[in-house]
């Protein structure tokens, strides 16, 4: 499946989170959402990631944007995961990675000439109407979150 475009409809999900209840994305109708995939919890490139959104969590929730991040990790990794890096947003836990195929994200990767199937590191922006409202794919870590807030502060 492709990745939705800007303008439609945010595929809807409801998954396990790390605060223990599961987490619909129609929870947040009526504030902007920042959904960012991630392949795996406390490697090096989903650490500098998701420090850098809870580096900027104050100026997010002044803004009114809420931050959830996906992987295919269990609650329990999360659980984990957040409480060694002190991250106050919710992950959300996409095992089957159901969510992924959905927002287009899950895909054939290769590494040392193996192919593997897993996430490619991306995020979306989603405005109070549900509506994509910017994509980035293939994100690179450093820096991203910055560049999600400016976006999010111009909704």
């Amino acid at each position: 499946m492709s990745m939705p475009e800007v303008g439609k409809r945010a595929p809807s999900f409801s998954l396990p989170s790390s605060s223990g209840e599961n987490v619909k994305l129609s929870d947040f109708s009526g504030s902007p959402v920042v959904v960012y995939f991630y392949p795996k919890d406390d490697t090096p490139g989903c650490t500098v990631e998701a420090k850098g959104f809870q580096a900027l969590a104050a100026k997010y929730e002044k803004a009114g944007v809420r931050v959830l991040g996906i992987s295919p990790d269990s609650v329990a990794s999360h659980c984990t995961f957040a409480g060694k890096y002190g991250l106050a947003f919710v992950l959300l836990a996409d095992e089957k990675h159901e969510v992924a195929e959905k927002y287009g994200v899950w895909v054939e990767k290769s590494m040392y000439g193996k192919k593997y199937w897993g996430i490619q590191r991306s995020t979306f922006l989603i405005d109070g109407d549900g509506k994509i409202a910017k994509v980035w794919p293939k994100v690179k870590p450093e820096g991203h979150a910055e560049e999600v807030l400016d976006a999010a502060q111009g909704l």
